[in-house]
């Protein structure tokens, strides 16, 4: 277990957030199915955070099993909004101040509107990244939900 810690965990920190931090070698071509065996975990309990841009112009973030995929469609829904379109990789550092692979619902740049897929509310933890490639953290649906101020909503494709 590294001493590293990341902006994610210094925010749960500050925020007291009770969490547990796991690192791993990363690799760039990794999938969120691999990390969740690395972590020796259900991929169920393993979420990507996903950036959007609405048509208004708005940004929107939705945290999803690592193994669903967004629903444009349910997302814009969720949202109020007309349609969503995922934003391009690289817009993704200016805008919440994390890389590909290393975004996190917790300590953007800026607070965007965030949506949790509903199956987490049915675990009694989930993973999401620490803010950087290869960190995780590990803590409640609810202390997510408390610090990110985010909504549950069925936003994934049915399988």
């Amino acid at each position: 277990m590294s001493a590293e810690k990341t902006n994610v965990m210094r925010v749960l920190d500050s925020k007291k957030i009770d969490y547990k931090s796991h690192s791993y070698e990363p690799d760039a071509t990794m999938t969120g199915e691999e990390i969740a065996a690395l972590l020796g975990e259900n991929p169920d309990k393993v979420f990507k955070t996903l950036v959007t841009q609405a048509k208004s112009g708005q940004y929107y973030v939705f945290v999803v099993p690592v193994k669903g995929e967004l629903d444009l469609k349910k997302a814009a829904k969720a949202a109020g909004e007309k349609s969503i379109s995922m934003i391009k990789q690289k817009d993704l550092l200016p805008l919440t101040g994390y890389v590909h692979g290393g975004c996190s619902p917790v300590g953007m740049k800026k607070h965007f509107p965030t949506f949790i897929h509903e199956t987490a509310k049915d675990l009694d933890k989930i993973y999401v990244s620490a803010g950087k490639v290869g960190f995780q953290v590990e803590l409640s649906p609810e202390n997510l939900e408390k610090v990110s101020q985010s909504k549950y909503s069925d936003v994934i494709v049915e399988e």
